[in-house]
């Protein structure tokens, strides 16, 4: 058995690990230990994000995730150029299908002005000159701040600068399994002494939180995200992003097109729940916790009426008539056979309250003695990251 010391002991080498231990850095920390159970980094939603570094658009301006996407968005644009990085920053437009979409258009365009975004509402003339092909019925929002970035990229050079300090450790193949005594984590053949311990694990938190005794009430439900791609003739369709007007009382943002930065065009993702936390493939990630979350889904879809709605509408979007319907009415021109399957999939890890059987839509963070527990890390995680890890380490350490 291995024993190591930390000062601040960080579960989950993703991007909200990396950044808080980066912000430890730059604060004058050190002796900083970061355990990853994968081999390597980037495995799960970080490594598989979309890439769309987000402008604050659809969030409720007085939210950890309104607060923190847009200054977060400029630090990570900031970082992709000093370290060369690469950054398209080809901003977006949401589209509306319908007379019915174009107040909430608005709301979206209210709340951007109120979280500092750089946004407009365009004709459809206008909307023409940014992107050609995209559909909407007589308005669109155009956001100029939003960008793409490649997370891998980002994620390797994160972990080059924390391992060059020399002042961070950061273990792989490390897996937490328990925590003995108040400051002491067991992580496969180790032993982990820490001063202060952050539960920065995704998929996992809530479960590393409820063996700290903290946040019994949240409990995690994964949701799988699917992809499909654009054939390469038909990948100059789409300049930068479109996307529809989500229902802003859910946590999706519905079927969109994304061009990464090699030029690939991306439509999706679904959101159905999904039979595990890394449930990828049919029967990848399905383990014995496959009951419990279908007996979570099945409860949730009986007693909360958004969820049951959402579940239904997502579900549709594995046919692949529903699915092009949807990407149809965004985009001009497109025919079936321009779309091509994908093995692009991630999971997007959703918080319940359990007492209120609500899906949570902000970031939620519980310091309990010498432990933080940092839950539903959902979009804009990614894109908020940089200015998140400021926030986490100002007011919780």
């Amino acid at each position: 058995m291995e024993f190591y010391e930390a000062d601040f002991l960080i579960c989950g080498s993703g991007i909200i690990g990396l950044t808080i231990a980066r912000e430890l850095l730059k604060r004058g920390c050190e002796n900083i230990v970061i355990i990853e159970k994968e081999d390597n980094l980037g495995k799960h939603a970080s490594g598989r994000n979309s890439g769309v570094l987000h402008a604050g658009i659809y969030y409720s301006p007085d939210s950890l995730r309104a607060k923190s996407c847009l200054n977060g968005n400029f630090l990570m644009k900031q970082y992709c150029k000093e370290k060369n990085l690469p950054l398209l920053e080809s901003g977006k437009v949401i589209v509306t299908k319908n007379e019915g979409e174009l107040e909430t258009l608005r709301e979206l365009h209210n709340r951007a002005l109120k979280n500092g975004a750089k946004v407009e509402l365009i004709d459809e003339k206008q909307l023409r000159e940014i992107e050609p092909n995209a559909k909407t019925h007589l308005m669109a929002l155009y956001s100029h701040y939003t960008a793409i970035v490649d997370p891998k990229a980002v994620l390797k050079s994160l972990y080059n600068d924390l391992i060059s300090s020399e002042k961070v450790k950061i273990l792989t193949s490390t897996e937490f399994k328990g925590v003995k005594g108040s400051d002491t984590v067991i992580a496969s053949n180790k032993n982990i002494k820490f001063n202060t311990f952050i539960n920065a694990s995704g998929a996992h938190s809530d479960k590393i939180a409820h063996l700290f005794s903290v946040g019994s009430n949240y409990k995690l439900i994964p949701f799988k995200g699917t992809y499909k791609k654009l054939n390469d003739e038909k990948s100059s369709l789409v300049k930068g992003n479109i996307y529809p007007v989500p229902d802003i009382r859910n946590p999706f943002l519905g079927v969109h097109f994304t061009k990464n930065i090699n030029g690939e065009v991306y439509l999706g993702p679904t959101a159905i729940p999904a039979f595990g936390r890394e449930n990828y493939g049919a029967l990848e990630g399905i383990d014995r916790e496959v009951f419990d979350i279908l007996f979570r889904d099945a409860l949730l879809f009986a007693v909360n009426r958004r969820f049951r709605n959402t579940a239904l509408i997502e579900l549709k979007k594995y046919f692949s008539k529903f699915f092009f319907e949807d990407a149809h009415a965004l985009v001009k021109d497109l025919k079936p056979e321009d779309i091509l399957p994908s093995d692009k999939v991630g999971i997007r890890p959703q918080l319940i309250d359990w007492k209120k059987k609500e899906l949570v839509m902000d970031f939620i963070v519980i310091k309990d003695s010498n432990s933080i527990h940092i839950l539903n890390t959902i979009s804009p995680g990614f894109t908020s990251s940089m200015d998140f890890a400021a926030f986490i380490v100002e007011k919780y350490i």
